[in-house]
């Protein structure tokens, strides 16, 4: 009984954790949009909304895939680093 306790549990953090990274993934959209559109708007361009939502799209889903491969602002700061201390996320 307690593994499958511990499976339902594990199934609920998930679902939980898939539902904020999508509310936090709206939010983030819905800024990009709101800076394209005011800025296009300060260069006195109009674009249309499709434009619009294209442009926040890709500026969204390149945010997304670079920031695996930044280094951790967390990281510390010691002097016993190796190599060029580019630390990749991304590889485990």
């Amino acid at each position: 009984m307690p593994s499958i306790r511990r499976l339902l549990g594990g199934l609920l953090v998930s679902v939980l954790g898939i539902v904020v990274i999508g509310l936090v993934a709206i939010v983030v959209f819905a800024v990009a949009i709101f800076v394209i559109s005011t800025g296009a708007g300060l260069a006195g361009y109009e674009p249309s909304a499709n434009y619009v939502v294209l442009s926040a799209s890709l500026v969204v889903v390149a945010v997304i895939l670079t920031g695996g491969f930044t280094p951790r602002l967390s990281r510390d700061q010691t002097d016993d680093t190796e190599g060029d201390g580019f630390d990749d996320r991304t590889f485990n």
